[in-house]
């Protein structure tokens, strides 16, 4: 099955595997029978499915329920389980070329934000793009699609599904937004885009559904090191986007993980007027580095 950095990912893909194992097991049917009542030459297939070794798709459930007269229930508890596995773990790499940046994007959050309460978001490279300005996703999304070697031109249909997510932001619900203070410095696109972007962050920060929180660079961290991004929805689900693969995680011992990371990050943050000033410290650095440049 797909390779994952994810242990949590790689032991579901297992527990499923070992479930059709089980499953043919109880109806006392070898994996030579299986293969033959299945049309397969050997149980080659067989082996690989019930190892993990093979992606297990929706007809791989039905064929062993079928085959080992499982009921109706548990054949509709199996897929229900292949379909958490299958999203777990998104690799670009597998999905190829061809597949573009808003299906990904799809596939990666659905309609999440539909049943959404209370949003966390931790970063440490990018604001979250439900706080990016269409310019600076625009540049992001064009570099994301170089780095991954996408063939398929989407990036504008991208941004356009991205920035439709932010009419959230004007509802009922909670969003809790910390950001390291580094991501309000890099400079990765042209000073107006960056400019626009932490004005944009000034306006935002005083919404009412938006906690906005700036983890400074001279904060005692007490040995806390910085984490990898990462959004919790409903304190039910984690999700991560990788170099390699977009990962989702529903196990609440793992959910629980980030929460504590979470709750230790808030805890270094400063919010209100405090990260407003960090924020316009960042914002008179690009002014002051653009004067500079026309005094030369």
């Amino acid at each position: 099955m797909p390779s994952s950095p994810s242990s949590s990912a790689q032991e579901a893909r297992r527990r499923l595997a070992a479930q059709l194992r089980d499953l043919r097991a109880e109806a006392r049917i070898t994996g030579r029978e299986f293969a033959q009542h299945a049309g397969w030459a050997d149980a080659t297939t067989v082996t690989k499915i019930e190892n993990a070794q093979r992606t297990i798709t929706p007809d791989h459930i039905r064929l062993w329920c079928r085959i080992c007269g499982a009921s109706g229930q548990r054949e509709a508890e199996l897929l229900a389980e292949q379909r958490m596995v299958i999203q777990m773990w998104i690799s670009y790499r597998e999905l190829g070329r061809r597949v573009g940046l808003n299906a990904t994007q799809k596939m990666g959050t659905g309609d999440l934000f539909e049943r959404l309460s209370v949003f966390r978001s931790y970063q440490t490279k990018l604001p979250h793009g439900l706080l990016q300005t269409q310019a600076f996703m625009t540049g992001v999304l064009l570099g994301v699609r170089e780095e991954r070697h996408v063939e398929v031109d989407d990036v504008a249909e991208a941004v356009a599904e991205r920035m439709s997510r932010q009419r959230f932001l004007r509802t009922h619900r909670r969003f809790l937004f910390i950001v390291e203070e580094a991501v309000l410095r890099y400079s990765m696109f042209s000073h107006r885009t960056h400019r626009e972007q932490l004005q944009h962050l000034l306006q935002v920060m005083g919404w009412p559904s938006i906690s906005f929180g700036v983890i400074p660079m001279s904060a005692d961290r007490d040995g806390y090191r910085v984490r990898e991004s990462f959004e919790i929805m409903d304190d039910s689900r984690t999700t991560i986007e990788l170099i390699s693969g977009f990962l989702s995680l529903t196990h609440p011992d793992e959910v629980a993980m980030y929460t504590e990371a979470w709750d230790r990050l808030a805890a270094l943050a400063v919010h209100g007027d405090q990260a407003r000033a960090l924020v316009l410290s960042a914002l008179a650095a690009f002014d002051d580095q653009d004067g500079t440049c026309q005094t030369r």
